[in-house]
């Protein structure tokens, strides 16, 4: 649900901040005032396309953001935004776009930046912005089938066909990476061996390629090696005096003066420890050093074992990068993979004969759940095309019929199903497609065919009332929605906005009282002259308000005696009561 929208710098809009309620949302206004702009500037934040002509004179930048909470019955929106790890904070969104006047903007959903594309797929899950062709998930095809789906309650078994027909495909590639011819396996075969029995023959162990490093590296300057080691003895412990002498002699000084002076007893114990850890120094050192061998042949020896772990790792595993140094471990693995690769390969046979059954049995499975759907759905077809029919004809469009066609996977409106296998896809073995025939005489077309913005809005108002439990989007907008009609038409309208409003938030722009009267909230969009400029603002009509306006309504005098009681006579009968 929209809660607010706070729009700077767009066409005619200086600097406005809306807050709005559920239920249904009405604005009026004179012609020109700029209610289209209103509209236009929630379309931006929806992801329609817009250029730097919609900033206003004199601005650098147009801006428009929005606070949305969002409900948890909302899975497509919710699906979307853990796709991307984006969080509601206490169930709401922040939306922003701005645009300069370079043509550049930015988006940002939770200070997450996204394009334009990110934020036309979000905004629908829950806008539709109806009368401009713009944001209405129902003209797009392959949200039918979901639809009728949530309408006939058969989402749990449409689902868990989805489950087994994905299963099947699985099964179905094993099956065809299974089927290499015999000549194609046998060779892979042969490779795997050779590669695994090349690297049991290099035998490599955890660990080996670092310490051989070392080792190379320590027999390679074994003569800096040396002189370092002899200069570190020297100072330690051979040449005179040393480090150990001068500590021998400075611990029995002043072990003695210890024996005078107890407040040197802590003095000398550090002393004493001092002495031995040379000492035990100069034990380590003195063995590390007789140790000491250059040793050509080892070192020859070490260079040529890297060598070949160096080429078995290069041959068979990804290559050396800073995250992946060249170790034994990517061997190791890749003859583990390979030895469970022989393994497969070698029991095709068998595991052939294991996939051909299970393939049977989810084929068998998936006729028998297609079946299943396709009876549920064209019965829930039939009854939804009655339903939205009816209502159209209370809407001003007696002749209207509408229809959702279930039709095969592959054929097209009017096509009878041809002989053959059944040709099923994720969801089904048909294709659902909602289709509209506005007048008498006319063959059912697709419902983006309509060119009526108002036969649209109407159109959509119907099937709005009658999928208003199934459908998730939260928010409808409706502009144009009484072009061409009024009187009983209009009063149905009306009432069939309510309905919905009273499980969806409803945004709706008219020039009829007679829809105005049926408001939870009700705005007003005015024009006026500031300081020279053109402006456009909007306001919350209180009760006394929201009066004059149904009279300017229906009479273009806001104070006129008729007008008023007109206005009063459909608030008391249609009306809600306002602040």
């Amino acid at each position: 649900m929209l809660e607010e929208l706070s729009v700077r710098n767009y066409a005619l809009i200086e600097n406005l901040t809306l807050s709005f309620e559920d239920g249904l949302n009405i604005l009026t206004g004179e012609t020109g005032a700029g209610k289209s702009i209103i509209v236009g500037s929630l379309s931006f934040l929806l992801g329609a396309k817009a250029d730097a002509e919609v900033i206003r004179t004199g601005s650098d930048e147009a801006a428009v953001s929005a606070v949305i909470s969002v409900d948890d019955k909302n899975r497509d929106l919710l699906a979307w935004l853990k796709e991307r790890e984006i969080e509601t904070e206490d169930g709401k969104l922040i939306v922003r776009r701005n645009i300069k006047s370079s043509g550049r903007g930015s988006i940002y959903i939770q200070n997450v930046p996204l394009t334009r594309t990110d934020l036309a797929e979000s905004m629908a899950c829950l806008f539709d912005l109806h009368g401009q062709h713009a944001h209405e998930s129902l003209l797009r095809k392959e949200t039918h089938r979901r639809y009728l789906d949530r309408f006939a309650g058969l989402e749990e078994e449409a689902a868990e066909f989805n489950r087994v027909f994905l299963e099947l495909a699985d099964r179905k590639k094993a099956m065809e990476t299974s089927l290499h011819t015999e000549r194609d396996r046998e060779a892979r075969i042969e490779i795997l061996r050779y590669a695994v029995d090349e690297i049991n023959r290099a035998a490599p162990k955890n660990g080996e390629i670092r310490e051989l490093e070392a080792e190379a590296a320590r027999l390679s300057d074994f003569e800096k090696l040396a002189d370092q080691v002899n200069g570190a003895a020297a100072s330690l412990f051979d040449a005179e005096p040393s480090v150990l002498s001068l500590a021998r002699r400075s611990r029995s000084a002043l072990e003695g003066a210890a024996a005078i002076d107890g407040e040197l007893t802590a003095l000398y114990k550090r002393l004493e420890d001092l002495y031995y850890e040379a000492e035990d120094l100069s034990e380590e050192l003195r063995s590390y050093r007789n140790g000491l061998r250059y040793d050509p042949e080892r070192l020859e020896a070490v260079e040529e074992r890297l060598a070949l772990l160096y080429r078995l790792k290069k041959k068979y595993a990804s290559p050396p990068s800073p995250g992946n140094p060249p170790d034994e471990g990517a061997l190791l693995r890749y003859r583990e993979e390979a030895e469970k690769e022989i393994e497969t390969l070698s029991q095709a046979a068998e595991n052939r004969e294991k996939l051909k059954a299970e393939i049977g049995a989810l084929e068998r499975d998936i006729a028998l759940r297609a079946a299943s759907l396709s009876g549920k759905r064209k019965a829930g077809a039939l009854k939804l095309g009655e339903k939205i029919t009816g209502i159209l004809g209370s809407l001003g469009m007696p002749q209207a019929r509408f229809s959702a066609a279930v039709l095969p996977k592959g054929s097209s409106p009017g096509s009878s199903p041809g002989p053959g296998n059944l040709t099923c896809g994720p969801w089904g073995a048909e294709d659902v497609e909602f289709l509209i025939s506005a007048n008498a005489g006319e063959p059912l077309k697709e419902l983006s065919r309509i060119a009526s913005g108002g036969e649209l809005s109407r159109v959509m108002l119907a099937i709005k009332t009658v999928l208003a439990d199934a459908d998730t989007i939260e928010t409808l907008v409706f502009d144009e929605i009484d072009t061409g009609i009024g009187g009983e038409v209009a009063l149905a309208v009306g009432e069939y906005l309510v309905k919905i409003g009273k499980l969806k938030q409803i945004f709706c722009i008219t020039h009829l009282a007679s829809i105005a009267v049926r408001a939870d909230n009700h705005l007003r969009v005015e024009k006026k002259s500031e300081a020279g400029r053109t402006v456009t603002t909007v306001s919350v009509l209180n009760t006394r308000e929201r009066r004059e306006e149904i009279a300017r309504m229906l009479a273009g005098d806001a104070a006129a005696h008729a007008a008023l009681a007109h206005a009063d006579e459909l608030l008391t009968k249609y009306g809600r009561s306002a602040p």
